[in-house]
C-alpha cells in the first residue's frame, strides 16, 4: 500500500491534482524529505495564509472539538453580507466559550454611515439569529482599520487562553489572519503543526504566549452567499473594492430595476418614489417596466444583464421572488452578498427577487 504523504507544516494528506484545493503540492515537490503544502509554504515564507473551504460535516467536527476546549472564538462576518455569511448554529458549538463579532469592510461602506449604527445593528442581529457576543467591532482587513484595536481586545478577552477565528469563504478573514500574524508575531517562521483531533484538517497555529495560540480555522462554504452562482471574475464585478458610491433612482410604480441579472427589485405601489442602491459601483443597474420585466430577463440574461456571463446562464437558479409592503420610513431591503436598496416612505409594496437560496431581508435603514 503507497504511504501517504503529509504536509509537515499542517499534517494535512498532499495531494497533487487541485492547485485550489486542502493539501495542494507541486508534483516536482514530492521527492523532497520533508514537503509542504502550498498554503503553509506560503504562510512560511510569505507569512501569508491562503484560505481553503471545507464542508459542513468538516466545520461541524471542528466546531464541537472548540466546543471541548477553551478559549476566545472570534467570527468574522461580512458586513455587505451580513446573512450570507453568517455561520448558523455556531452558538450552539461554542460552548462556554466568548465570542467576539468582527465585521470586515468598513473601509467600503459610504463615509455617511456612522459606526456605532452598524455595531448596534450587528448586535442586534446576531442576537436574533441566537447569538450573544461579548463584543462587537468593525475592521478593515484589507487597510488595516481597526485591527490593532481588535487586536488587544482579542489580548483582553482571550485571558491567556487559546483563539479561533471562523469564518466563511470570501469575509476576508486571511487577510485579517495575515494583519494579526505581523501584529502579534513579526517573526518569520509563525507556523507550527497543529493536528486538530478527530479531523485531519488543517487548523493553522500561531504561538501566542503562555504556550496558547491563535488558530485559524479553514473558511467554511455557506450555500446562501451569492457568490456561490458566478465565477471568480464575475464575483470581482459583485464585491466592492472601494467605497460605495450610492446611486438614486426616480422611479414611478410598475418599474422595475435589475442588478445585472442576479437580482431583481419591483416596484409595485406608492406613487413616485425615490429609491437609493447601494452595490458595488461595478455593478450594471437596468431599469425597463415591471410589465417587461419578465422578458427582459429571459431574452437578455447573460449579456445586458451580467453577471452571470453566458456561460452560466444554463445552470444559474430560477430567481425566487419575496413581497414586502413597507411600513416604516427609512428601511432597507437588503439582498445578501449584492448590496441594498433603501427605500425612503411607508406605505409602499415591492417584491425583491433573488435565486433560490439567497436571503432577502429587511431592517431599519443603516444610512
Amino acid at each position: 500500500m503507497e504511504e501517504q504523504i503529509v504536509c509537515y507544516g499542517c499534517g494535512v494528506a498532499i495531494q497533487t491534482e487541485n492547485p485550489e484545493g486542502l493539501g495542494y503540492a507541486p508534483p516536482s515537490s514530492l521527492n523532497k524529505e520533508a514537503v509542504i503544502c502550498k498554503r503553509c509554504f506560503r504562510l512560511k515564507h510569505y507569512n501569508e495564509i491562503q484560505d481553503v473551504s471545507l464542508t459542513d460535516d468538516d466545520f461541524i467536527r471542528i466546531l464541537n472539538s472548540i466546543g471541548h476546549t477553551q478559549g476566545l472564538v472570534v467570527k468574522i462576518v461580512d458586513i455587505f453580507d451580513f446573512d450570507g455569511s453568517w455561520l448558523p448554529g455556531l452558538h450552539r458549538f461554542v460552548g462556554n466559550n466568548k465570542v467576539l463579532l468582527v465585521g470586515n469592510k468598513v473601509d467600503l461602506l459610504p463615509k455617511s454611515v456612522k459606526p456605532n449604527k452598524v455595531i448596534n445593528w450587528m448586535k442586534q442581529a446576531a442576537k436574533e439569529l441566537g447569538l450573544k457576543p461579548e463584543d462587537v467591532f468593525l475592521i478593515s482587513a484589507d487597510k488595516g482599520t481597526g485591527v490593532k484595536e481588535l487586536a488587544q481586545a482579542i489580548e483582553e478577552y482571550r485571558d491567556e487562553k487559546d483563539v479561533y477565528v471562523v469564518g466563511c469563504t470570501n469575509v476576508g478573514k486571511s487577510t485579517f489572519i495575515n494583519r494579526i500574524i505581523r501584529e502579534f508575531s513579526g517573526e518569520e517562521d509563525v507556523i507550527t503543526t497543529s493536528q486538530f483531533p478527530g479531523t485531519t484538517l488543517d487548523m493553522i497555529d500561531i504561538p501566542l504566549d503562555n504556550g496558547a495560540s491563535l488558530f485559524d480555522t479553514p473558511g467554511i462554504i455557506n450555500r446562501h452567499q451569492m457568490a456561490h452562482f458566478i465565477d471568480k471574475k464575475e464575483l470581482k464585478v459583485i464585491s466592492p473594492k472601494k467605497e460605495i458610491k450610492p446611486k438614486i433612482f426616480q422611479l414611478n410604480e410598475g418599474q422595475t430595476l435589475f442588478f445585472g441579472g442576479l437580482a431583481r427589485f419591483d416596484f409595485v405601489k406608492g406613487g413616485r418614489n425615490s429609491f437609493t442602491c447601494y452595490v458595488s459601483n461595478d455593478l450594471y443597474i437596468h431599469r425597463t417596466k415591471l410589465e417587461n420585466a419578465d422578458n427582459v430577463y429571459k431574452e437578455h440574461l447573460g449579456d445586458l444583464l451580467q453577471p452571470p456571463g453566458k456561460d452560466f446562464v444554463e445552470s444559474f437558479p430560477e430567481l425566487v421572488a419575496h413581497e414586502f409592503t413597507i411600513k416604516e420610513e427609512k428601511t432597507d431591503i437588503v439582498f445578501s452578498g449584492l448590496g441594498w436598496v433603501t427605500i425612503n416612505e411607508p406605505g409602499i409594496k415591492v417584491v425583491a427577487h433573488v435565486p433560490k437560496g439567497v436571503g432577502v431581508m429587511v431592517r431599519k435603514s443603516l444610512i
